[in-house]
């Protein structure tokens, strides 16, 4: 198997200076191809990933002192359910914003769409660290709190598909699985570095003072990542393919409609496409937003928590990255089929570790959970974006994407908690997923979209 060169895109700033034959793409065989800066667009693709699942990490880590910041004193459960709303809205927008964002991505480009997607992220973020309390400007300050979230709702609602798209169209056919494995692997990044320095900061500075400052800091600290990756996105050249999209749309005279052509002749991929993630995105807003809250629920202290927490997202990028290499080499079909067999024996198991009481069972049930969602990430991916032509990939994406995370992941934490309030254990949540993760096996094995394994019977000089 060797790598496929990429056409050069022509433009001279990323055109690299003679010399010698360029290495291999990290993780691929063959050449590097030589117009192509693999660095650069890898990183690209990742960086946003991270500023988007830093700033939902950082939020829900934080919910407590932003529930006393911008609500009223008086109920703090009141305080903290509304500051979960404000999590919650940041999904609820995502359907309408990805498909916005989708749309624009379809229609102005893929590197567009993502440095839009960072600008409007980066604002929602950092505003938050600016905002002024609620002892200082009364109810304007949880009105401003939810504006803040809108914004990043709809920024990150294009961003994940968008550095997919952006990466699987630069990409070497042969090896899509793998490099979505590293979009998958970077969304662990973001909640590994915020909760690292949370971790940092609650240690190194006095209480008082992280309730009155500390906290605002974590926020801003979004502003340094995020022109970082504004920069690089700046200076990464259009891919190949939407190019090709762009040339046949102007000779042909057509007007587009992205929109109007994905839900009316892919509304079946799409709904494939979601069956197919069903369970991982699931698992995926349990490892994010429920385990600490599980973990604390059963005894264990909040700084144990947030450990486990850090360990689980330092294993979900490796997992990622080796489950995407694993379906290019092997299949797809076989990598998402076995992954779920196994999720749907693991699933119960894992919260019935977590009430045992037992530090080392709880950390490892985690752990596992963990590796096992995201090494099937990779062909999930795949799915969610390659399913589509390039002409409705970014709208269609994107629609797929984000009505599987809203209506399933974003759902799971607040369905979770109000299991374990009906029946008094995290078990009764665990059936809940093993269900989707049934779902998802039988779609692996009876309906897989085409795109998961189809670069596999390319020839090798494809």
């Amino acid at each position: 198997m060797s790598h496929t060169a990429v056409p050069s895109t022509g433009d001279s700033a990323d055109t690299p200076a003679p010399g010698p034959a360029p290495g291999p793409v990290p993780g691929l065989p063959g050449p590097r191809p030589a117009a192509v800066p693999w660095r650069r667009i890898l990183w690209s693709a990742m960086l946003g990933n991270a500023v988007e699942w830093y700033d939902n990490a950082l939020y829900g880590i934080l919910a407590v002192v932003i529930a006393r910041q911008f609500f009223a004193d008086g109920d703090s459960t009141t305080a903290l359910i509304s500051t979960y709303l404000g999590l919650i809205l940041s999904y609820a927008i995502r359907p309408i914003g990805g498909t916005l964002m989708g749309r624009v991505g379809d229609i102005k480009g893929r590197k567009y769409v993502l440095t839009l997607t960072i600008a409007l992220m980066s604002v929602g973020t950092v505003a938050i660290g600016l905002l002024p309390p609620y002892s200082a400007i009364g109810v304007a300050a949880p009105a401003l709190l939810a504006l803040c979230r809108l914004v990043q709702g709809v920024g990150a609602s294009g961003e994940y598909t968008a550095a997919a798209d952006f990466l699987l169209e630069h990409g070497d056919k042969r090896g899509r699985n793998y490099l979505s494995g590293w979009c998958v692997g970077s969304t662990s990044i973001g909640p590994l570095l915020a909760s690292a320095v949370a971790y940092v900061m609650i240690l190194a500075v006095p209480e008082h003072a992280f309730n009155s400052w500390g906290w605002r800091v974590l926020f801003l600290l979004a502003a340094p990542l995020s022109l970082v990756t504004l920069y690089i996105r700046r200076h990464v050249t259009e891919t190949p393919e939407f190019r090709q999209v762009m040339e046949q749309a102007k000779a042909e005279t057509v007007k587009q409609s992205p929109f109007r052509e994905a839900v009316r002749g892919y509304w079946r991929d799409m709904l494939r496409a979601i069956g197919l993630g069903a369970g991982q995105r699931v698992g995926s807003f349990v490892i994010q937003s429920y385990f600490v809250t599980a973990l604390v629920q059963n005894g264990f202290g909040e700084d144990q928590a947030l450990l486990a927490a850090i360990l689980t997202y330092a294993v979900g990028a490796p997992a990622a990255i080796w489950g995407g290499r694993m379906a290019d080499r092997h299949g797809g079909r076989r990598l998402l089929v076995a992954g779920y067999s196994v999720f749907v024996l693991f699933t119960v198991p894992t919260f019935l570790a977590i009430e045992s009481g037992s530090v080392a069972l709880a950390f490892l049930a985690v752990v596992v959970f963990t590796v096992i969602n995201n090494i099937v990430g990779g062909p999930l991916t795949t799915a969610y974006v390659m399913s589509f032509p390039a002409h409705v990939r970014g709208t269609a994406s994107a629609l797929n994407y984000n009505l599987g995370t809203t209506l399933l992941g974003g759902t799971a934490p607040l369905l979770a908690a109000w299991l374990h309030g009906l029946t008094g254990t995290d078990v009764s949540f665990g059936w809940y997923m093993t269900f989707f993760c049934l779902v998802s096996a039988l779609v692996a094995g009876f309906a897989l979209p085409k795109s998961v394994d189809e670069a596999r019977k390319l020839p090798a000089t494809a």
